[in-house]
């Protein structure tokens, strides 16, 4: 149901690529670009500035603390809070006198984690006094400790399985999990049957007596030079670890039923031909698909790009988002408020996402509206503050302020909409692609649907 993704082409990624990054924050205002084609003119030009005489005052006579009549009255501190349009943690916390890590440690959450306005975290003990008999619970943790995994960066369910010592198959039972599911840091995953956990050592003592089988395979390891299997880590390429062990890139390739287009992870088990460890080649490492695949349309991303496009695909799938009426009716919502035709809006963020804040495209366009991080920056300048394109709000702002931008510069409104597909200044300078043209198409017959 869902259609081509903005930046689908490779003139898009071109232009986008000519885009400079965000300017660190300047003190004075600065004229916004009329368009994307003078914004990408505008960052290529030599900027000057004038120094201006700054008064100093002296150290001395600044007082080093608040007099305790200025300082302001503290407000009392609810149990729960409701978050609102534009708050963080840290200004949450704030506006309380709380410390933000308490606060984040109370919701269980984290500095990357995304909250939403409507979303309630606690601020107070009192809200978390009725599940204070749970206490004991830690108190259980010995056992938990040898039944639970907190899942770190570069974990794999088979790496976990294979460091608890039992089946890949038996994690995949225990946590109703699969081939396809995909995990992320600080997520809690059973690597014991919690039936047998009152009989911890017995229950583990067969893994362990597996563990025997498995010893001889790792002892083995350091002998060849590391041959026979190899665990992936950060900065690791397939051709750097195929020279590194002496072995061929294609039959690196081939005995992990890999391509020179996919995607390794830290953490990740590749069979190394060749080496003295075959049982491990019996048994090879299932390859995990990555949450965004690095083609579309034919046409290959750079792997750079890939992957950032699969980080904030993670970001957004362990993140809370709207549902999809409710990307609807914000995209609507925030369309009136910035003055472009609801109908325009929503037609784009149907087409483009399905209203679907967890989408990510190979070409990184990220959510609702599918805008990439170059056209982030660039809505951001329009509407004068930095956007996060994973906040489902800043998200649609980010998209609308494109489009009404595009709708203000260009000739008529098909290339305003060719424009958000293709590029405002490839569409001005080569003309539509048959599928822009037919994008376009797409886009008004659904802005008379949601007319």
């Amino acid at each position: 149901m869902l259609a081509a993704t903005t930046a689908a082409l490779p003139a898009v990624v071109l232009s986008s690529l000519a885009m400079a990054q965000p300017a660190t924050a300047e003190s004075r205002a600065r004229a916004v670009p009329g368009s994307l084609e003078a914004a990408v003119r505008a960052q290529t030009q030599t900027a000057t500035s004038s120094s201006l005489a700054t008064a100093f005052v002296p150290a001395g006579s600044v007082s080093a603390s608040i007099p305790a009549a200025f300082r302001a009255a503290q407000q009392p501190v609810p149990a729960v809070y409701t978050i609102a349009r534009g708050d963080t943690i840290s200004a949450v916390a704030a506006r309380y006198g709380l410390d933000t890590y308490a606060v984040l440690k109370l919701n269980r959450l984290t500095a990357s984690t995304i909250i939403f306005p409507g979303q309630q975290i606690k601020l107070s003990d009192s809200a978390t006094a009725p599940a204070a008999p749970a206490a004991p619970a830690p108190a259980a943790k010995p056992t938990a400790t040898a039944k639970v995994h907190t899942v770190k960066p570069g974990d794999t369910l088979s790496a976990i399985a294979a460091q608890h010592g039992v089946k890949l198959a038996e994690v995949f039972s225990w946590n109703g999990l699969g081939m396809s599911s995909i995990i992320y840091p600080g997520q809690k995953v059973k690597v014991g049957s919690v039936a047998d956990a009152p009989a911890a050592p017995a229950p583990v003592q067969p893994p362990a007596a597996q563990a025997p089988a498995k010893t001889p395979a790792t002892p083995a390891a350091p002998g060849p030079a590391g041959k026979g299997s190899y665990t992936i880590k950060s900065g690791d390429t397939l051709s750097g670890i195929a020279a590194r062990n002496g072995v061929k890139l294609s039959d690196v390739l081939a005995a992990n039923r890999l391509t020179m287009s996919t995607i390794i992870y830290p953490g990740q088990k590749l069979v190394i031909p060749g080496g003295t460890i075959t049982p491990s080649s019996s048994t090879p490492t299932p390859v995990e698909t990555p949450l965004v695949p690095s083609s579309f349309l034919g046409y290959n991303y750079p792997a750079a790009v890939v992957s950032s496009a699969n980080l904030n695909k993670a970001l957004l799938n362990a993140a809370p988002v709207p549902s999809r009426e409710q990307m609807k009716a914000i995209v609507a919502d925030t369309a009136r408020r910035m003055g472009v035709d609801p109908s325009l809006a929503l037609a784009f963020a149907f087409q483009e996402s399905g209203f679907d804040q967890r989408a990510v495209s190979p070409a990184n366009a990220i959510g609702t509206m599918q805008v990439i991080p170059s056209s982030g920056t660039w809505a951001s300048d329009l509407v004068g503050r930095q956007l996060n394109l994973l906040d489902p709000y800043d998200n649609v702002t980010a998209g609308v302020a494109i489009i009404r931008q595009l709708v203000r510069t260009s000739k008529n409104l098909d290339y305003a909409i060719a424009g958000y597909y293709q590029g405002q200044y490839s569409v001005n300078t080569i003309g539509m692609y048959e599928d822009t043209k037919s994008y376009v198409a797409a886009i008004n017959a659904h802005r008379a649907t949601f007319s």
